[in-house]
């Protein structure tokens, strides 16, 4: 990985206030807060995103961490891939700096993971993504939300919104996975995961 240039994070779901609170939002809510950390909001932006520019987390030393774009497409989840290839375009942005956080059904609520390539595991914004691109070798940061209920089918698991009790838990979820993010970009993939990996 090179030294320079843009990254880009960009949070996955579905547009609009209906689907605002949804657990499959929850890549866009993390965005959201890595924006609001900068002081910054999301505006419109031509490649059918809500983007901002932003610098992402400390370096050693306390100087500011890497420039970067963070951004929620304004399209379908099932249409992410579109407006993530128009970003990485517009921005110059490299493979390997691309990042998507999103909503993991096989990962406990609450727990934080990365990778690197590998399968969508039926994520259809992942699908979509992983298809405009050509690649699926770009950096993830998978946001545990648990296996729906009894026989619920998982498609309306995640298009629900968070419970009760998974709300007073929700700020703690998403400022581990902003701060994974962070971590990711400032010291890389494979400290961030011995970080977020490990048991507590």
């Amino acid at each position: 990985m090179s030294d320079d240039g843009t990254w880009l994070v960009v949070g996955l779901g579905n547009p609009g206030p209906k689907y605002a609170g949804n657990r499959h939002n929850v890549g866009a809510m993390v965005v959201d807060e890595l924006a609001s950390r900068s002081g910054t909001k999301l505006t419109a932006h031509k490649a059918r995103a809500a983007a901002a520019t932003v610098r992402i987390g400390m370096l050693p030393g306390g100087a500011p961490g890497p420039a970067a774009v963070v951004a929620v497409p304004s399209s379908y989840m099932n249409e992410s891939g579109g407006p993530v290839k128009a970003l990485m375009t517009f921005f110059s942005v490299e493979v390997d700096r691309l990042l998507v956080v999103h909503d993991e059904l096989d990962i406990p609520a609450g727990d934080v993971r990365l990778k690197k390539g590998g399968g969508e595991g039926g994520h259809n914004g992942l699908r979509s993504i992983s298809s405009a691109l050509g690649t699926k070798d770009y950096l993830r940061v998978r946001v545990g939300i648990g296996r729906p209920p009894g026989r619920m089918d998982p498609a309306d698991f995640v298009l629900r919104d968070f419970g009760t009790t998974e709300r007073k838990e929700l700020p703690f979820l998403i400022g581990d996975a902003a701060d994974a993010v962070e971590m990711v970009v400032t010291h890389g993939l494979v400290l961030a995961q011995q970080k977020f990996h490990s048991p507590a």
